[in-house]
C-alpha cells in the first residue's frame, strides 16, 4: 500500500481504514470513527491544497472511506482509485459539492456526503458582519488608524451608510438566506425584499410578527416583499446578500448589466459561491462607483482574486471564513465522519451510540 509522506494515525489496529485529507478541528470526529473500529489516518502534508496525485497516494491499496475538502478535485480519477481500494464512501467537509463529480462517484459505486445545516447561523453571521463592515467602512478606517493618519475628528471622515430603516435584499431565501434576513431585520430594523423560486413562508411570518411588535411599542414597523425577479431586488435594496446555489443558471448571476441596476451607494455581499459574481465586471464597477461597496468571502478563481480587486478600498475581502466558528467547524468534521460511517454499508454500526455522541 502506498504511504503518504506525512500522516497522523489514530487507532492503528482498527479494522476499517478511513483517511482525512486534512486535519480538522476537535477530536469528536476522530472518537466517532475510532469507536466504530476505524483506523484513522490524517494527512499532515504541508500543503494548502492537495493534488490528485497526493490523494491517490493517501488512498493506497486499501481504503474504506475518505473525508475530503472543497478545494480538492474529486472526479473520475480519484473515485476510480478509491473504488479499486475497496472504498465505498466519500464525505465532503462542506455544504456544497461543486468540486465533486457525482456522476463519477455513482459510476464507481461510491456514496457521497456533505455537511449542510450546521453552518447556517455561522455563515449568516459572517454575511451580516460583512454588511456592517462595508456599510460603516470599518476596514478602511482600521487601516487609516494603523497607518497613523488620524489627526482628529472631522465631519466627513469615513462617512458610511446607516442600516436602520433601509431595505435589505436577499437572493436565495433558503436556510442561510433566511437566517441572514432575520438578523438584519431584527438587528437593524431593516425592511426586507427577497427573491426565491419558493415562498419563504416562515421568514415572511417572522417579519410580519416583528413588525407588529414594533408597531405595538410605538416604533416604525418593518415590512417584507417577495420580489417577482432578481432584478427587482437589485434595483430596490440598499444592501443585497447573495445566497443561491451555483449552477449554469446562477453563473455570473451578478454581471455588468445587473451591477448597473443597483443603487450607486448599494452594498453587495457574497458568502455563497465566487462564480455567482462576474469579478472582472465587479472591479470595474467598484472603480467607477467609489461609494458602492462589497463584502466578499468567496472568489471566482479561488484562492486568487481578479486583478485590481485587492486595490479597491470599497471592497471588504476575507478568505472564505463564513463557516469558521469553532462550534461549526467541529460540527462539520463530526458530520463528515458520520457520513462516511453511514455510507460504509458493510459496517454493522451502532447508530444509537453514534447519534448520541454528536
Amino acid at each position: 500500500m502506498a504511504k503518504p509522506v506525512q500522516i497522523e494515525v489514530w487507532n492503528p489496529n482498527g479494522k476499517y481504514r478511513v483517511i482525512s485529507t486534512k486535519s480538522m478541528p476537535g477530536t469528536r470526529w476522530i472518537d466517532l470513527l475510532v469507536q466504530q473500529d476505524c483506523r484513522v489516518e490524517i494527512c499532515t502534508l504541508n500543503k494548502t491544497i492537495l493534488s490528485v496525485e497526493d490523494i491517490i497516494a493517501l488512498i493506497g491499496d486499501k481504503c474504506d472511506g475518505v473525508i475530503g475538502q472543497l478545494t480538492e478535485d474529486w472526479g473520475d480519477t480519484l473515485f476510480s482509485a478509491l473504488s479499486k481500494a475497496g472504498g465505498k464512501a466519500f464525505s465532503n467537509m462542506a455544504v456544497g459539492y461543486n468540486n465533486v463529480d457525482v456522476d463519477a462517484a455513482t459510476k464507481y459505486g461510491v456514496a457521497v456526503g456533505n455537511t449542510p445545516g450546521v453552518l447556517t447561523e455561522t455563515t449568516a453571521e459572517l454575511a451580516a458582519s460583512l454588511s456592517l463592515a462595508a456599510a460603516r467602512r470599518i476596514v478602511e478606517a482600521d487601516g487609516f488608524m494603523r497607518a497613523g493618519l488620524y489627526e482628529g475628528w472631522l465631519p466627513h471622515l469615513f462617512v458610511g451608510n446607516l442600516l436602520k430603516g433601509q431595505t435589505v435584499g436577499v437572493i436565495g431565501a433558503g436556510r442561510i438566506g433566511s437566517a441572514y434576513a432575520r438578523m438584519m431585520v431584527e438587528g437593524f430594523k431593516m425592511n426586507l425584499i427577497y427573491y426565491d423560486l419558493y415562498q419563504a413562508t416562515r421568514l415572511e411570518k417572522f417579519v410580519t410578527a416583528y413588525g407588529q411588535f414594533l408597531k405595538a411599542n410605538g416604533e416604525q414597523p418593518v415590512t417584507w416583499k417577495r420580489a417577482s425577479s432578481m432584478d427587482e431586488v437589485l434595483q430596490e435594496a440598499d444592501v443585497i446578500s447573495l445566497h443561491p446555489i451555483l449552477d449554469k443558471t446562477t453563473y455570473h448571476l451578478v454581471n455588468k448589466e445587473r451591477l448597473s441596476m443597483m443603487k450607486k451607494e448599494a452594498i453587495l455581499v457574497n458568502c455563497s459561491r465566487g462564480p455567482v459574481v462576474d469579478e472582472v465586471a465587479l472591479v470595474e464597477h467598484l472603480r467607477e462607483n467609489p461609494m458602492f461597496r462589497v463584502g466578499l468571502d468567496v472568489f471566482e478563481d479561488e484562492p486568487y482574486m481578479k486583478p485590481g480587486l485587492a486595490d479597491m478600498k470599497n471592497a471588504v475581502v476575507v478568505p472564505h471564513i463564513a463557516s469558521a466558528s469553532k462550534w461549526t467547524r467541529e460540527g462539520m468534521a463530526t458530520l463528515a465522519a458520520l457520513n462516511v460511517l453511514v455510507d460504509m454499508r458493510s459496517l454493522h454500526i451502532n447508530f444509537f451510540i453514534i447519534l448520541h455522541s454528536i
